[in-house]
């Protein structure tokens, strides 16, 4: 491959990630990462399987948003080039073809399938309906004003995923930090979608705000969030976290709100960075704290399952 090649193939690459917004993986990943150390530490797994498993959900957890992302630019090419905040965007610009995203869709999709199979049985069983999940969220805007449910329910599968693929059961911690990302997630996207209200209405696509209004709108989220909380305590509370974890989540309303601040200042405008910003900082903090709580018994983990 030549320089020249070379170059053209991360402009490419760099195109593509742009199309489905890998920086905002941070979105989930975090939560990912949080029910993957509980599960760890109730698991018998040595240090080397660990880093392979490890290895393998980064690769299920990014492939995955990745197919999903595509097929939702795919989809939604004609409805974003009729809408002047996503014109832009790499399908209806013809940076990016519509086979190639089609080719793009696929071989993320596989490579999602591909690594759930060397996870665990029931990782790659479920690997096919959590494809489904994925996808169809992407249509339901065309049907139903719960479709912001149906984003929160598809990348709250991340926590729960994880903690298969350690343990290769369903336990009630991955479902309640599951719950509490679905309502998380549910009230960012309504959020998010006050800002295409007028232009919802107009195309008879369906949303809270399009159905209910912005003053609504803005009180659904507001619900989804404190049913967020409720969730994210009961899952410390089932975890056995201490007291770090619950103070941090005192921080993570103070983010909560100033990301309902910011969505009120700008109302119907293209929302700031800083807005999407904040479910990642909200995510990490997260993380972060329970990793905190749990470093002692991590590293006593770690270092008794390092075989020689």
């Amino acid at each position: 491959m030549g320089r020249k090649d070379a170059m053209n193939f991360f402009k490419n690459l760099i195109l593509y990630a742009k199309m489905v917004k890998f920086s905002h993986t941070l979105f989930a990943l975090p939560f990912a990462g949080i029910s993957f150390l509980l599960a760890y530490l109730e698991s018998t797994l040595d240090t080397g399987d660990l880093l392979r498993i490890a290895a393998l959900v980064l690769v299920c957890m990014v492939s995955a948003r990745s197919a999903a992302m595509g097929f939702n630019r795919y989809v939604d090419s004609e409805i974003d080039e009729k809408n002047p905040r996503t014109q832009n965007r790499e399908i209806p610009s013809g940076k990016i073809s519509k086979l190639s995203a089609l080719l793009f869709i696929g071989l993320s999709s596989f490579i999602f399938i591909f690594a759930s199979f060397f996870v665990n049985k029931l990782a790659f069983l479920l690997s096919f309906p959590a494809l489904f999940v994925l996808f169809l969220y992407s249509l339901t805007k065309r049907f139903t004003l719960f479709c912001h449910l149906v984003l929160g329910f598809a990348i709250s599968l991340a926590p729960l995923g994880a903690w298969i693929a350690i343990t290769e059961t369903i336990n009630l911690v991955p479902i309640l930090f599951s719950l509490g990302l679905l309502f998380h997630i549910s009230a960012f996207d309504v959020l998010y979608a006050i800002q295409d209200m007028d232009f919802d209405v107009k195309e008879n696509l369906h949303s809270i705000p399009s159905r209910l209004g912005e003053t609504k709108s803005r009180a659904v989220a507001v619900v989804l969030h404190i049913l967020s909380f409720v969730f994210f305590i009961f899952a410390g509370s089932s975890a056995g976290l201490g007291v770090m974890y619950f103070l941090i989540l005192s921080v993570i309303g103070v983010l909560v709100l100033y990301e309902h601040k910011i969505s009120y200042q700008y109302k119907s405008k293209d929302l700031p960075m800083v807005f999407y910003q904040i479910n990642s900082w909200i995510s990490v903090v997260l993380f972060l704290a329970i990793l905190f709580d749990k470093w002692n018994e991590f590293l006593l983990k770690v270092s008794s399952g390092i075989s020689f």
